[in-house]
Parts: C-alpha cells; structure tokens; sequence
C-alpha cells in the first residue's frame, strides 16, 4: 500500500489527488493521509468535498507503520539503537519525478505539480474534478445570488480569469516576490488584448480591498475603461472554491504562481483557451515542468518569453 500526504489548499490538494488516481490507475493501493497536516490547530481546511470525492483515508495506526512514527517506548528504544526505518519518500523538487509513480508501499510527500503525473489520464482527473451541486447548497442566499450574476456574466462575454494573490504571499516574499509584478500583470493584459481585443478581465484575489485600490490606476496605465475589470466579490476565503469555478468558466486565463489559478485555467477544457503565466514560479525553485504547453510565459519585467528561451531553460 502506497499513502499519499495530502498538505496546503484546495489546488495542491488537487494535485495530490491527481497522483491518486494515476497510481490507482496503475493498479496500487492507495490511501490518502488527511491527519497529520489537517489536525493542526492552523491547517487549511480540506475542500475536495466541492468535486464530490471520496476517497480512502489511512489510518493513524497505518501511518505511523510504514513511517516508523509509532511512539511506544520500546518503538523510540529501537529507532535509538538502529535508526529509524520510514519509508518516506518526499519528492525530488518542484518538478516531475518519476520514482514517485514507481515506488511501491512508500509514504508520498509532496506537492506533484506538474501534469506529466496524469498526463495520460487526463479526462479522469477533469471528470473527477467536477464541481458538485452541493457547493451552492454551502452558500447563502445573497452569496448565491452573486456567484450566479457572475457566472452568467462570464459566460456572456471574451472573460478572462486575472488571479492576484496576496496573504500569505507576502509573508514569504523571499520564495514568492518579484514574480508577479504589476509589469507582470500589464503585459499579459496587453498580451491578452493582442488576441482578444474585446477581453473582459474577471479579477480574482484573496485581497479585495488591495485590488479595489490598485485596478484603478492599473487600467489608467492601460488605457482601458475601469469597466473592462471586475472584481469578484462577495465571497469569503472559506467559499474560494467559487472562485475556482469562476475560473475555470472564464474563456481565457491570467495566472498568479498560484496552483490555485493553475487548476482555475486547467479545468477549463476549450483547446482554443489562451493561458498566460508567470516565466518564474518560485524564486527558489526552477519549476519548469509545471508549465502546460499552451502557456504564454511572461517574465515580472512584462516580457514574452521567446519559445527558444524556454526550450533553452535547465
């Protein structure tokens, strides 16, 4: 038996579940660990519910054997004397790593985002990744009310999805700073506007009070009408989800370095979607292999990366 640790949000959940089902469709057995992260007075809530999944969870008991984590004291006397015997293995870095899919009764850890995971079971995981009904029933009336007003506003017009992401962002500049730059954000919409003029920019972001004050210089920089941005409201952060669905109706996506707004785009299956991202990921990290090959990449200086850069790239 192989035990997947799930950890973050609802878009590394995802990822993780994506490795679920390839391995399943491998043949293995597959349990999910959603305790040891979760139980954490901090941790972010588990949000695959909204797809309707279920899925098997280890079991403490499970998880400390094939860690080796048991605490019993004749357990701590062995591990002094003979090491610890876990059969963790945490992926290589942020890109694919094929012994992931190769090893058997291990302990994944991991974020695994990058879609060579799945590749070839790529309608399973959109079929398995569909929104449920039961994600309005969480909603209130007036929420309702709203997220309906912006579905049928973005079914209506050349929508564009535009992610910012903030919060925790900011607190981890050292990893994620720099990227997304406000040059960033001006030539992908110019970027964007080059193939669809008429665009429509749905803002999106965990900060709405901060994107409320900057749109408005945002578009003067542009020369667009302020009413070519509108900014999603009218949900809270425990309902982002809503802002996934949002997302993946759009026609066409502006990313953050978000696997957020990663899945927001993904989901959507038109082969005819024009996704721009990011050139960098993580100031930390070369994450190239979690581009798909129909992202537009722009550096945080606002430039499209020439396809010979990015063939050339480590």
């Amino acid at each position: 038996m192989n035990i997947i640790r799930m950890t973050g949000g609802l878009g590394n959940q995802m990822f993780q579940y994506a490795l679920y089902l390839k391995l399943c469709a491998q043949g293995k057995y597959v349990k999910m660990d959603d305790i040891t992260e979760y139980e954490l007075e901090n941790a972010r809530p588990i949000m695959l519910w909204v797809f309707g999944i279920e899925y098997p969870k280890a079991s403490k008991d499970e998880i400390n054997e094939i860690t080796d984590g048991f605490l019993k004291w004749s357990h701590r006397i062995r591990r002094k004397l003979f090491g610890r015997k876990s059969r963790e293995y945490h992926e290589r870095d942020c890109n694919f790593d094929r012994v992931v899919l190769e090893k058997e009764s291990a302990y994944l850890t991991g974020y695994f985002q990058s879609e060579k995971y799945f590749q070839d079971i790529k309608e399973e995981v959109r079929r398995a990744f569909t929104f449920s009904d039961r994600l309005w029933d969480a909603l209130n009336t007036e929420t309702e009310r709203r997220m309906r007003d912006y579905l049928e506003r973005i079914q209506g017009c050349n929508s564009v999805s535009l992610h910012v992401r903030r919060g925790d962002y900011l607190t981890t500049s050292e990893v994620y700073g720099g990227i997304c730059t406000q040059e960033y954000y001006e030539g992908a919409v110019r970027r964007m506007l080059k193939s669809v003029p008429g665009s429509v920019f749905f803002v999106l972001s965990n900060d709405k009070e901060w994107v409320r004050d900057w749109l408005p210089d945002f578009s003067r920089k542009l020369a667009l009408s302020p009413e070519r941005f509108v900014v999603v409201e009218g949900n809270a952060e425990e309902e982002g989800y809503m802002d996934m669905l949002l997302m993946s109706r759009c026609r066409h996506h502006i990313l953050a370095n978000s696997s957020f707004s990663w899945w927001g785009a993904w989901l959507n299956p038109s082969p005819d979607k024009i996704v721009v991202a990011p050139s960098k990921w993580f100031n930390n990290q070369d994450c190239r292999d979690i581009y798909t090959e129909e992202m537009i990449r722009i550096s945080p200086a606002g430039i499209v990366m020439p396809a010979e850069d990015l063939c050339a790239a480590p």
